[in-house]
């Protein structure tokens, strides 16, 4: 937890004016007009130490309950129906003559984001809705995997899935990426348009440079250690990933445990924050070669919208998508900044876009979802309109 967390902000009872009203008066004109910092007063020390300490205790008793919390995930995806070596696909039902749909989650978290739980789950209700579903998972690099490139994702199991699906049903299926996700299925959409019938975009990155510039700083500021870090394990690891997500806002952390300490425990509103919370909890390490050009290729130079991002020979390039496509890009996302994705939108061919008030992860988890996402993406996936 950053001590930035334990600063005063609008969320506590200490107002910019009660601080001020604590400043020595006789001192403070003196010390201002001799340009020197402000010195704070012994009452105003106090009142900072205590406001420290009731969020120190209030998050603390948050991780506790947190901790303590009675929920445990039972709900589990269907048994795969193919396997290409970690990376599983589910089926999740559906009528056997309904349009196909695959959904491509990220690699670096696990897949049931997208199958959180009965009431929350995309894969459920694209069943419901009379698709023929199925879930990528990407699964834990195995010895063989931890030298695998984002190309090898993509030719070597991505790619297969589709065929998979294709010949399974007989159909071309639909393909929903979300995260980072979404950028590997623009390859296929791009390079494979005999495997993909519509394309789906979920907060998908394109302009990787755009509104990350304390992230890059991050990124390049601890290029080496991460590099050895990667060397000596092949994959850059669960906690470091953590830690760099973590980074985006370093306050995060804190105001989330401080909020949930206040909830009822046996409320649907702290079930939810503990179904999600084991989720971000729930980790994939990221092979090296996969974490090394994310990091240094996509977020350091800035491939893929600079055109140099390529899978054999073929460079991925969105205006050479042909397919009806419809990318969602969540208005409050800090992991993917709105214009990042705009970006992507607006050098495919005909796309639709449509912007929501939601974040990164509440656009698929948030218990608003079904309504305001699951389902006007499935409308747009029956039948998606002509580019």
């Amino acid at each position: 937890m950053s001590l930035a967390g334990l600063t005063p902000s609008s969320d506590v009872s200490l107002s910019l004016k009660a601080l001020q009203s604590l400043l020595d008066p006789h001192e403070a004109p003196r010390r201002a007009a001799a340009q020197n910092p402000v010195n704070l007063s012994p009452a105003l020390i106090n009142a900072i130490t205590r406001e420290a300490g009731a969020r120190m205790e209030s998050f603390v008793r948050g991780i506790k309950t947190y901790q303590a919390h009675p929920y445990r995930r039972t709900l589990s995806a269907p048994p795969p129906v193919w396997r290409c070596g970690a990376a599983t696909l589910h089926s999740y039902g559906g009528p056997e003559d309904g349009v196909p749909v695959l959904a491509v989650p990220s690699l670096v978290n696990r897949a049931y984001i997208l199958d959180l739980a009965e009431d929350r789950s995309f894969m459920r209700a694209a069943a419901a809705a009379g698709f023929r579903p199925f879930l990528l998972d990407w699964g834990d690099p195995t010895a063989a995997e931890r030298a695998f490139t984002v190309e090898d994702y993509i030719e070597g199991v991505l790619v297969p899935a589709l065929e998979e699906i294709k010949s399974r049903t007989g159909q071309i299926p639909r393909l929903v990426g979300y995260c980072l996700g979404g950028v590997l299925s623009a390859a296929p959409a791009v390079l494979r348009p005999d495997l993909v019938s519509a394309l789906v975009l979920l907060a998908v990155p394109w302009d990787f440079q755009e509104g990350t510039e304390a992230s890059r700083a991050l990124i390049n500021f601890s290029r080496t250690p991460i590099e050895i870090a990667m060397q000596a394990e092949g994959v850059i690891s669960v906690d470091l990933l953590q830690a760099m997500f973590a980074s985006l806002d370093p306050t995060l952390v804190g105001r989330k445990f401080r909020k949930f300490a206040a909830l009822d425990p046996r409320s649907d509103h702290a079930r939810h924050f503990v179904e999600l919370e084991d989720w971000l909890n729930d980790g994939v390490p990221l092979a090296a070669p996969v974490a090394q050009e994310i990091l240094f290729k996509w977020y350091g130079t800035n491939d893929p919208i600079q055109g140099r991002w390529k899978v054999g020979e073929a460079v991925v390039d969105p205006r050479r998508i042909s397919c009806p496509t419809l990318a969602l890009i969540p208005l409050r996302d800090r992991i993917v900044p709105p214009e990042s994705a705009r970006r992507l939108a607006r050098l495919i061919p005909g796309a639709a876009a449509r912007e929501m008030e939601y974040g990164h992860i509440s656009m698929v988890a948030a218990g608003s979802a079904p309504k305001n996402v699951y389902e006007p993406v499935l409308a747009w996936l029956k039948d998606p309109p002509k580019p």
